[in-house]
């Protein structure tokens, strides 16, 4: 009897795939298999996964600056989109957090706990519900009795007496700004905002490089404190963007004449150039330790390379910094481009993203966990984005993976890095 071709075909197949699984030439084929194309909204998607994956906005976690640095970046899709279901989401997470009288389920310690300040703006903006005005107004109130250094900077938590860390000043400047704007205390607000930048940057600056270090312990008894200084010795990426951003958020509405306006100005410029000098040429990234990038152990750190590319752009955008940097940021954007990625399921994942971090020697810093999708690394690469998306260089991008992606070849990466 006859064998029929197709009874070939399907005896042929299955010998080869026999072979192939014995070989691991499966293997090898996944691996020569060209990556998934970022979608055309790279925001929109990261948010579609984050509550696809945490449908619970709860979840997320207590009342804290993590998952409201996270929500502050989906709030900026939320405005651009208008999805309403974002709204939403945002919204589940702050009510579980206060009550109907407004009171926070979280003492305010910690200048860690008046980030999400910035929501209660907004929402109270959006919905008009008084709860939210008078949690903001907590927190604001709570800044008059905040312990101080004895020349009067925000100590970064009750329980770090005496010290100052860089990251504080995002955690509660921009709020303070943006409280000031909502509720006509302005005065006071980038009078503050602009004595605590000022402070921070006399205790923790380093001129030699541009760069500032971590954190300041007043009473010089922390075992990272240095010498006279007092400072720690470690130039720590994100922390140095935290500070950077929250030059750039001050300055949007500070008003022209206000007189430290030129030295928050020349901070940033300062900032932007050194940001320059360490960014990685091959790969537009910045490493976590970052004026060590040829040190074994030391690596990329994609949630810092997300602030720093923000602010270079923003900088640029509103004219305190030379056009020629706008090349830095469209570079660092795709080096942050490279640390983004589509799973088979279609979930959008960011790699490199340094943990929650406190203040300590070269080796601490080196041996960091940095896993994927730690929320440090999703609210920043969101607030870049929504800043970068519509830049030339991200439209550039754009252009580059479709065309990519009608060829076949790799989604993200495609290009020069």
């Amino acid at each position: 009897m006859p064998v029929s071709f197709s009874k070939v075909r399907l005896v042929a197949a299955l010998m080869l795939s026999v072979l192939m699984a014995q070989f691991g030439w499966a293997q090898d084929a996944a691996k020569s298999l060209p990556p998934t194309p970022l979608p055309a909204d790279i925001s929109v998607a990261l948010v579609e996964t984050m509550m696809r994956n945490h449908p619970d906005a709860t979840s997320l976690g207590k009342w804290g600056y993590i998952p409201a640095l996270y929500l502050s970046g989906e709030y900026m899709v939320y405005k651009r989109t208008g999805d309403a279901r974002y709204l939403a989401y945002i919204r589940s997470w702050a009510d579980a957090h206060v009550d109907e009288q407004g009171k926070i389920d979280n003492a305010l310690n910690a200048l860690d706990y008046i980030l999400p300040g910035n929501l209660m703006l907004e929402l109270y903006k959006e919905t008009g519900m008084e709860k939210y005005k008078i949690a903001a107004q907590t927190i604001r109130k709570r800044l008059d009795t905040y312990p101080r250094t004895e020349d009067g900077a925000l100590w970064h938590a009750t329980t770090r007496q005496h010290q100052l860390w860089l990251d504080g000043m995002y955690m509660s400047m921009p709020f303070l700004v943006h409280y000031g704007e909502a509720f006509g205390d302005q005065a006071y607000a980038y009078d503050e905002a602009s004595k605590q930048l000022l402070l921070y940057a006399k205790h923790l600056n380093d001129p030699a490089t541009g760069l500032m270090f971590h954190a300041y312990d007043e009473s010089g008894t922390q075992p990272w404190a240095q010498g006279d200084t007092h400072h720690s010795s470690v130039f720590w990426a994100r922390s140095i963007g935290w500070f950077g951003m929250t030059l750039v958020d001050v300055l949007e509405t500070m008003p022209k004449s206000d007189p430290n306006r030129p030295k928050l100005i020349a901070q940033l410029r300062q900032l932007v150039k050194a940001y320059a000098k360490y960014q990685n040429p091959k790969t537009g990234l910045w490493y976590n330790v970052v004026d060590k990038a040829g040190l074994a152990g030391n690596w990329e750190e994609t949630s810092a390379s997300s602030m720093y590319t923000y602010t270079i752009s923003r900088a640029v955008q509103r004219g305190y910094v030379d056009p020629t940097y706008e090349a830095v940021a469209c570079k660092g954007y795709r080096g942050v481009l490279s640390q983004v990625s589509v799973d088979d399921k279609g979930d959008l994942h960011v790699a490199n993203v340094c943990q929650g971090t406190n203040v300590g020697d070269l080796n601490f810093y080196l041996n960091r966990p940095h896993p994927a999708d730690d929320f440090h690394g999703l609210g920043a690469f969101l607030i870049m984005n929504e800043q970068m998306r519509t830049s030339r260089c991200a439209v550039k991008q754009a252009s580059r993976i479709r065309l990519a992606s009608s060829k076949g070849l790799a989604g993200p990466g495609v290009g020069p890095r």
